[in-house]
């Protein structure tokens, strides 16, 4: 069969991304969908008909690759002219993306764990677990200034991201005990990417589970599936978000082409 790839937006796609992530078994948080949308797309197709689409992000990392159910059976062969014709140096990929995952498996490549993907186990905390005395809302202009002092560079676009109501507080009178943050996906239909950063000053009191909680009640009372992220290996992270009851089924590799 002969294909044939060519640029194109991602507005030009749609359709056909969100038939990629219905094919997903688990949503993937705002991190690598940030890359995903950073990327540049490509259609395939097969004499007129679209088979399928691919994404590489500026760093030649490819992000995406999807191809229509009838065209699996050539899946393999695309896959190795799209590292070809681009000069991959790496991929990006969620372990809830079973073709792209299988197709990295039938190769030699070195496999690095990158993230945790989390969901809510939607099993109702006990109050007694919860900091007790704060007060969660959502931030203002204003607070930008002690933000940055208490979160440094953790947060990118902030004044930009209060605007958009991301950004919310967690205080104790004066004291900024930490933030949250809450993304609303713009790949995934009803689902938002939510963060937390505690003061170092107050750490091991509950106060990261407790911002957790508070997102999570918030993407409920706003129609929104609450997700979320944290590098492989920040354990502190991992027990922080499993304390405040989200779990994970899911990894992002990243995958090294030797």
């Amino acid at each position: 069969m002969s294909f044939s790839f060519k640029e194109c937006k991602h507005s030009d796609i749609e359709n056909l991304i969100q038939e990629y992530v219905g094919t997903l078994s688990s949503p993937i948080d705002s991190f690598l969908e940030e890359h995903i949308l950073n990327s540049v797309f490509y259609t395939i197709s097969y004499n007129s008909e679209l088979a399928g689409y691919y994404a590489i992000h500026p760093n030649q990392c490819l992000t995406q690759f999807y191809v229509k159910l009838p065209f699996y059976k050539e899946s393999q062969e695309l896959f190795k002219n799209v590292l070809r014709n681009h000069s991959i140096q790496s991929m990006m990929v969620p372990t809830c993306d079973e073709l792209f995952l299988s197709l990295v498996v039938d190769q030699e490549y070195k496999i690095e764990k990158q993230a945790y993907f989390f969901q809510d186990n939607k099993v109702e905390m006990p109050k007694g677990k919860l900091y007790k005395g704060g007060e969660f809302r959502a931030a203002v202009s204003h607070d930008s200034s002690k933000i940055n002092e208490i979160c440094k560079d953790f947060i990118d676009k902030l004044e930009e991201r209060i605007e958009n109501r991301e950004i919310f507080t967690f205080t104790k009178g004066t004291i900024l005990l930490g933030i949250g943050i809450a993304e609303r996906s713009k790949l995934l239909d009803k689902y938002a990417s939510i963060g937390m950063f505690t003061n170092e000053q107050y750490r091991k009191q509950g106060i990261g589970r407790t911002i957790i909680h508070h997102l999570k009640d918030w993407c409920y009372n706003h129609n929104l599936h609450p997700i979320c992220g944290c590098w492989y290996y920040n354990t502190l992270s991992k027990q922080t978000l499993e304390s405040a009851g989200m779990v994970s089924k899911t990894r992002l590799l990243t995958i090294k082409i030797l």
